[in-house]
């Protein structure tokens, strides 16, 4: 008996040994799936509807030398229900005492809602270095305050908006 069982047993891992194989080399061989699927869902706010700070992505830039500015200032805009974006420090040449916003649309409702947050009002510069399309692009400076201690949390699109809400993956 002890003999059949030593024989059943090596046959059974000899048998899952060579299954494991088989599996490995298949996953090992496999083509990936690298086909990359949308990043965000487009949503569109009409004029006149409300435009929240969830439909809106900020990006941060740092331009004061204050090591970590530009990240504490993307949290406390999320605490406000800002989509975080790009947080870097920025390599522009146009001076930034306070706050800018830099972009090519200063009338941009997503512009203005953000340019509301903040205590000091930001300058609105069109940018001297590549900005991310997807958002509002937020530059501090060394004279940099705070947010806005009770900022609107909506206002009326002027126009129609087409926001790009990041796909949140489970």
């Amino acid at each position: 008996m002890t003999r059949t069982w030593n024989l059943l047993t090596s046959l059974v891992a000899v048998a899952v040994f060579v299954a494991g194989a088989l599996v490995g080399w298949n996953l090992l061989t496999a083509k990936a799936d690298t086909e990359a699927g949308p990043t965000c869902t487009e949503r569109n706010v009409a004029a006149g509807e409300a435009l929240t700070p969830n439909l809106v992505q900020v990006n941060v830039l740092n331009v004061s030398g204050r090591s970590g500015l530009a990240n504490r200032v993307s949290i406390n805009l999320q605490r406000y229900g800002f989509l975080a974006g790009t947080i870097d420090n920025a390599t522009s040449e146009i001076p930034v005492d306070h706050v800018a916003i830099f972009t090519n649309d200063p009338d941009d409702p997503m512009v203005q809602l953000v340019a509301l947050q903040f205590q000091v009002p930001p300058q609105i510069v069109a940018p001297d270095i590549p900005i991310d399309d997807k958002g509002v692009t937020v530059v501090v400076g060394p004279s940099y305050t705070d947010l806005n201690l009770t900022p609107p949390t909506e206002i009326a699109a002027s126009r129609d908006v087409s926001v790009c809400v990041p796909l949140v993956e489970l």
